[in-house]
């Protein structure tokens, strides 16, 4: 809760303004490695596919290259992100009980930290000793301010590993699987595989338009390009190596 939440808790909130001034959601586990996931899938497994694809080689290969680009990419992804988020998670509950144990030994220098940080954000002294006293009363609350403040984080909000690797395996798996669904519906030539594929990133691009605000055709096409070089650039060296070995 900020200084201006504080003085303002009790002031009614315009309807106007309270139905047109809501914000997306930029804190949570699930977006960035659900976003990540999908292109990533998309992206790596067209491009492996293409690339053994490039070598001459047979449909079977090239099925069993996909899948095996699948399970061992989203395994990877979901290994990584659940690593990484909980490694942050950790670090950040270490420094909470840094501030806890601070706040519990020197109560009286926090609260002076608290009042002098809202000074220097324009707060009148009295003011803000008033707000820092105010806030320093319940312990709980007095950490959760001192770690949005000094840390810049919510402690009621942190990612979960558990949410990022699902998210992350799942996505990942759901894009992989799109250059390889052709295949195992019989399709014996690249080429539907690529447009699938192709037609994937464009989608994802333009949905996840929707969440950041950009637009949906730029975003698309940016994907498209990404995805569609990636798999261009892996074929022409699938074909270099293949002749090469050949």
């Amino acid at each position: 809760m900020s200084v201006m939440e504080v003085m303002d808790a009790s002031a009614p909130t315009h309807v106007a303004h309270r139905d047109n001034h809501t914000h997306r959601d930029v804190n949570g586990g699930w977006l960035r490695p659900a976003v990540f996931g999908a292109m990533d899938g998309l992206v790596s497994n067209l491009a492996l596919m293409t690339g053994v694809a490039g070598g001459a080689v047979s449909q079977q290969t090239i099925i069993i290259t996909g899948l095996a680009g699948l399970a061992a990419g989203a395994f990877s992804m979901a290994a990584g992100e659940y690593t990484s988020v909980a490694s942050q998670r950790e670090l950040v509950l270490a420094e909470l009980d840094v501030e806890r144990r601070e706040l519990r030994k020197h109560p009286k220098d926090e609260l002076e930290e608290l009042a002098a940080l809202y000074e220097s954000r324009g707060v009148e002294p009295k003011l803000a000793r008033e707000v820092a006293e105010q806030l320093s009363k319940d312990p709980e609350q007095a950490l959760e301010i001192h770690a949005r403040e000094e840390l810049g984080i919510d402690p009621s909000d942190l990612p979960s590993p558990t949410v990022a690797a699902v998210s992350s395996f799942g996505s990942f798996a759901l894009g992989a699987l799109l250059p390889v669904l052709p295949y195992l519906l019989g399709a014996s030539q690249l080429w539907p595989a690529v447009l699938l594929a192709l037609v994937g990133l464009f989608g994802c691009g333009a949905v996840v338009a929707r969440v950041t605000a950009r637009s949906w055709w730029f975003s698309g096409l940016r994907q498209l390009a990404l995805g569609g070089a990636a798999a261009g650039v892996t074929y022409v060296l699938g074909a270099l190596f293949g002749t090469a070995v050949g």
